[in-house]
């Protein structure tokens, strides 16, 4: 089974539902195609149509520009998709429509089922995906896109809009959304676009970004310690004296240190002393 540029397109702007598959199932695709082909274009555009994969169709989608292509091959090995015929519902119809394979029982497949099938192709592609991009020719894939900058920016001021590299917060499937994570701050955002914001975290996993820092050493940059200052007018804000002058330090509310005063008496807030009054 295999899609049309101009028909996924298509598909994308009529789809009611969600934008990222069609409600009536693969036929939709075709059905589309068809329409196009009358909208004041000649036949041989239509014929003229480059064909693609349904891995390429998925990745091209708005919002999955943090995929990369897995190799038919990787997908093929048994080896490598050891466990998920558990995890994932309509296993075997979900990965023959990955592969662009006809199924000999498609057919009896109702409409909603069609739907299923393509909802269970979506996650067994990125729980394939969180394996892949692990492997060396996954680490290359990823590689062209972080160069291009695919993953988005910091938007932290200090990182000067160093690229980053997106991460799950779990392994785990359906327990939190993919977000990005900055080589230079070392630290994790949302993406800024709310349609990657909705990919499962899982689909990425929690190693990936530190292990392709590992593999790409020279990519790793120097970490940034700078840190914005509040002014007002121009002179930076005291610390905030606790009750009977004590200063506040940061961590003070942590915890209760007990920590005693000179005078005997004990501070408040755990806090440390003022060795002004020493």
């Amino acid at each position: 089974m295999r899609f049309s540029t101009r028909a996924g397109a298509d598909g994308d702007k009529n789809d009611k539902n969600d934008d990222r598959f069609p409600a009536s199932g693969s036929k939709k695709y075709l059905d589309h195609d068809s329409d196009s082909s009358d909208d004041g274009s000649s036949g041989n555009s239509s014929a003229d149509e480059d064909e693609q994969s349904w891995i390429s169709w998925f990745c091209s989608l708005k919002g999955n520009e943090f995929f990369c292509e897995v190799d038919e091959e990787y997908i093929q090995d048994d080896f490598n998709l050891s466990g998920l015929s558990s995890m994932v519902p309509y296993y075997d119809y979900a990965l023959d429509l990955i592969l662009d394979v006809e199924s000999p029982n498609d057919d009896m497949l109702t409409e909603q089922q069609h739907e299923l099938v393509e909802s269970a192709a979506e996650m067994l592609y990125g729980l394939i995906h969180a394996r892949y991009i692990l492997t060396s020719r996954g680490m290359v894939a990823m590689l062209e896109k972080y160069k291009q900058c695919h993953f988005g920016r910091c938007p932290r001021v200090y990182c000067n809009n160093h690229p980053c590299l997106p991460v799950g917060t779990s392994d785990v499937f359906r327990t939190a959304t993919v977000k990005i994570f900055c080589p230079k701050c070392e630290d994790i955002y949302f993406p800024r676009s709310k349609y990657q914001g909705n990919i499962d975290g899982a689909y990425y996993g929690t190693t990936f970004p530190h292990l392709f820092l590992m593999t790409y050493g020279y990519l790793k940059p120097q970490r940034s310690n700078a840190a914005y200052v509040p002014r007002i007018f121009g002179f930076k804000i005291r610390e905030k004296l606790a009750p009977g002058g004590e200063k506040s330090e940061p961590g003070a509310n942590r915890g209760g240190g007990g920590a005693r005063a000179p005078d005997g008496g004990e501070a408040k807030e755990g806090g440390k002393a003022d060795a002004a009054g020493a």
